[in-house]
């Protein structure tokens, strides 16, 4: 096993910057929930909140937490709003309004519009007071069922659990299945410090998903393959989701096939050259998400 080492960090031992910015650098991409919020005299907030996420399905629930900004009283807008108006919309981000999003965070006075500070326009909403962002490709109009405190110390977080009761989805970001194309969405995540990330084009990769039909897993993968020095760990996991191994015949096969017997002839039977040079291979159809073909080519090592 590789060993490593370990820079250990107490929280208790960190003052709140430096434990807000371990956090924040280290649990990223963080979605963003971009929330306009209403008070009892009809004041609009707009702010955005990368502490955020949908967290059920059966009711809808999406959750936020404003943070403290000082010991006790130190509520934001948005927080503050909540409790008086138990509605909000929770707008997402993408890379068309983030300059506009990351502006309309500033600290302003409470009189102030965000909507207007940040150029950003305003869409009555169907069911409840605060409006949506015409700009935003979706917009969850939601009513809040809670709000769990978290602490009273200055970056205390409020859980602001949020159920949603409408979803406006802007067709121009939908594909010709129907369904939504993360290119034309075009979303942005929060990294640490001034950090982004925006997840469409090259940064778009899909993964097999195990919990759909379970693999056999790593362990149950030939010890040639589990310990090659060629492949990687997510190799190994890619390798590991395969429904079933190659049976005898199929690999049998494999080792006849032009190009695995190029590289046997190759090598004249100097095993761990053509070792390599088979996981070399594997590892290229595994970059097709070729899993079962690579594994009957990995597999034909145990042949020689």
């Amino acid at each position: 096993m590789e060993e490593k080492e370990y820079l250990t960090l107490n929280p208790q031992d960190l003052d709140n910057r430096e434990l807000h910015s371990w956090l924040l650098m280290t649990i990223a991409p963080r979605p963003i929930g971009f929330v306009s919020s209403i008070d009892q005299s009809g004041n609009v907030n707009l702010s955005p909140f990368s502490y955020f996420n949908v967290f059920s399905v059966k009711p809808p629930v999406l959750i936020f937490s404003p943070s403290l900004t000082s010991k006790g009283a130190g509520k934001k807008d948005t927080h503050r709003n909540v409790t008086e108006v138990k509605e909000v919309v929770i707008n997402v981000v993408n890379h068309n309004i983030v300059e506009q999003m990351s502006l309309a965070s500033g600290n302003y006075q409470k009189d102030i519009d965000e909507f207007v500070k940040a150029g950003l326009t305003p869409l009555p909403s169907d069911i409840v007071k605060p409006p949506r962002v015409l700009q935003s490709p979706v917009s969850f109009e939601c009513r809040v069922n809670d709000v769990i405190v978290l602490g009273s110390e200055a970056g205390s977080g409020n859980l602001v659990i949020c159920e949603v009761l409408r979803m406006h989805i802007d067709q121009a970001t939908l594909g010709t299945d129907g369904r939504v194309d993360p290119d034309k969405m075009d979303l942005v995540g929060r990294m640490g410090g001034s950090g982004y990330v925006r997840a469409s084009g090259h940064a778009l990769f899909e993964v097999s998903r195990a919990s759909v039909q379970p693999g056999v897993g790593v362990d149950q993968l030939p010890r040639s393959i589990r310990n090659s020095h060629i492949l990687t760990a997510n190799n190994l996991g890619q390798l590991g989701t395969a429904g079933r191994l190659p049976s005898k015949d199929e690999v049998q096969e494999a080792s006849v096939s032009p190009e695995v017997h190029e590289i046997i002839l190759e090598y004249d039977n100097r095993r761990d050259e053509i070792k390599d040079s088979l996981h070399e291979l594997g590892q290229h159809y595994l970059t097709k998400n070729q899993v079962h073909h690579a594994l009957k080519i990995l597999m034909v090592v145990d042949l020689i």
